[in-house]
């Protein structure tokens, strides 16, 4: 966000500030930062922004601990995974092979560069018409509010994580009625969330 700023001769916000933006599409972002609704100046924006992240910006990251053994317990447990991110699929594909995750799911789902399913609740309803996926036996994991609306929109019952970049407020806010604290607690908030949705049983994906 700051090298596309600067190039376009904007103000850097603070940190602080600007972590309120880590995860939302790029689109609204850049009309917030940007204070303005100028298509063609967003499109540049946007277009700087991928400039660093696609050469360096998407591995200067870390995962949070304890994702590892979450995922492979979820996948113990009979859970199907998948990927459903704002971020452009071939990022979030190298993503996943550079810090080896890629194998936990069974695909991967994101945005295309001419904005196509940019959108979360566009993008939750493709995957699900896309995997046949039931929708009372589906759950969405994410730690922002777009995460929580996407959900909502299609059907799917939320779970919001806590050791993301959104708060229990902005979650809450949105709509997640199930929150999850750690990692280590990611199976228990889904089996939780099925027994609610699902009383009679049956596996969520």
């Amino acid at each position: 966000m700051k090298h596309a700023l600067t190039k376009l001769g904007y103000a850097i916000p603070s940190e602080a500030e600007l972590v309120r933006y880590i995860g939302p599409p790029l689109q609204d972002t850049f009309a917030r930062l940007l204070g303005r609704d100028d298509a063609r100046q967003i499109a540049e924006a946007i277009a700087l922004y991928r400039e660093r992240y696609g050469a360096e910006g998407m591995f200067e990251n870390s995962v949070y601990a304890g994702i590892d053994p979450a995922l492979s317990e979820l996948r113990s447990q009979g859970a199907t995974l998948y990927v459903a991110t704002s971020k452009l699929v071939m990022y979030a594909e190298r993503i996943l092979q550079h810090f080896s995750l890629r194998h936990f799911f069974r695909a991967v789902y994101g945005s295309e560069p001419d904005g196509t399913r940019v959108d979360k609740s566009e993008l939750i309803g493709h995957v699900l018409t896309a995997e046949s996926l039931p929708r009372d036996a589906t759950y969405m994991v994410g730690d922002r509010s777009h995460d929580v609306a996407g959900a909502l929109a299609n059907g799917v019952m939320p779970i919001g994580v806590l050791w993301g970049y959104g708060s229990r407020e902005e979650l809450t806010a949105a709509g997640a009625t199930a929150l999850c604290e750690k990692p280590s607690l990611l199976w228990r908030a889904v089996s939780l969330a099925r027994q609610e949705s699902t009383p009679q049983g049956g596996r969520g994906t």
